[in-house]
């Protein structure tokens, strides 16, 4: 097995977020508070709670640089928090949003952060030094539904979304004063802020969970369709791929090589795929299963087999005397809604990360005993 560790924080966990070295996790237990827990001799206490919010919080990322926590919520509103001695401080940032902020990422650079909303919005944030307060320049009027998720192009000037209208974009949110001009970005520096670099209409549902690898080669995005899509050098003639799975859609992605990806969502347990020497996608396993679900060519109804899971694991997970057993998963008993890196463990090349989910664990993945999938990392 692959796993770890495995705590139960909560009843249900929205999303989760680690400290930058990765001793304490910032998590929303399903309200409208953001528990913070210190690991001590294998023993996690909490140490910090964060009551700012009105409503559940939607989304946290804790920058790896500055130490600093960035929150969204429901509410629409977004803090910043500061750590001053003992506590931490929030700071109002200025997102004027009328619908719910639902994902937030800060850019690598650390200078700025994105949310993405409801109200079809997606609000790039920086820092005003001569006011002391956080504003936002908002991209409006490019989506036509709520956008699922954000993700930083690691030139930190691009950004991909996701939105419920079933489409991937990438704009450029370069910010005259904020951003400086960098040869090694390319024409993506030169683009006016808010400027649409593409639309990847490949969805017919809803999307979630867009990533890019390391490198910023290779594009991933999720669809409600139980597909997941692979986009390569994103501009006027991208290169697509989509690997269509049997199992219960995705909820978030994660790249932990330029060959590798993992999938968590509905199934409960995480999904490896992995790109082979020419480049081409595909379903390799469940990171808890021995064998791949796709090793015999029988596939029979997709719809109808999705359903049927769908309706025993919401049994299972209505049931408070539920045989753990009888989820696919195993380890998580209800729907992976976040996936976070932990880096390579120390002294080793070993690849680490963590889930959570809506039954309230956090899991700690190790990848050293996956020898069938070496060749990926």
């Amino acid at each position: 097995m692959a796993v770890v560790a495995v705590h139960q924080f909560a009843q249900s966990i929205t999303c989760h977020a680690w400290s930058p070295d990765k001793s304490m996790i910032a998590l929303c237990p399903n309200n409208n508070e953001v528990h913070i827990f210190k690991s001590s001799q294998d023993k996690w206490e909490r140490v910090h709670v964060l009551q700012k919010h009105d409503q559940i919080v939607s989304g946290i990322d804790w920058s790896a640089k500055s130490n600093r926590i960035v929150t969204a919520s429901h509410d629409r509103n977004s803090y910043v928090w500061n750590q001053e001695r003992a506590e931490w401080v929030p700071t109002l940032v200025i997102l004027r949003l009328n619908r719910a902020a639902l994902c937030v990422q800060w850019s690598p650079r650390e200078n700025k952060f994105a949310v993405g909303s409801g109200a079809k919005t997606v609000c790039i944030c920086y820092y005003e030094q001569d006011n002391n307060w956080w504003v936002s320049k908002l991209i409006r009027k490019r989506h036509d539904s709520s956008v699922t998720s954000v993700a930083w192009h690691p030139n930190k000037i691009l950004l991909a979304t996701t939105s419920t209208d079933g489409k991937c974009r990438v704009f450029s949110t370069f910010i005259k004063g904020v951003d400086t001009k960098d040869s090694k970005t390319g024409t993506s520096s030169d683009s006016k802020f808010g400027e649409q670099i593409i639309q990847l209409d490949l969805s017919f549902s809803w999307a979630f969970g867009v990533k890019w690898s390391p490198s910023g080669k290779t594009l991933a995005y999720l669809g409600h369709n139980s597909m997941i899509y692979f986009v390569d050098e994103v501009g006027p003639s991208p290169l697509a791929q989509n690997v269509a799975f049997r199992d219960l859609p995705l909820r978030d992605v994660l790249f932990v090589s330029e060959k590798m990806v993992i999938g968590v969502g509905f199934d409960c347990n995480p999904m490896v795929f992995g790109a082979d020497e020419r480049g081409i996608w595909s379903f390799i396993r469940f990171l808890g299963e021995r064998k791949s679900s796709f090793s015999s060519p029988k596939y029979g109804s997709q719809f109808s087999e999705a359903f049927g899971k769908f309706y025993s694991q919401s049994k299972v997970a209505g049931s408070n005397d539920a045989d753990p057993s009888k989820s696919h998963g195993g380890i998580h008993e209800n729907c992976i809604n976040c996936i976070m890196p932990l880096g390579k463990a120390k002294s080793s090349k070993r690849l680490r990360f963590s889930t959570s989910g809506l039954d309230g664990r956090l899991v700690i993945w190790d990848l050293e005993n996956q020898q069938d999938l070496s060749e990926y990392l």
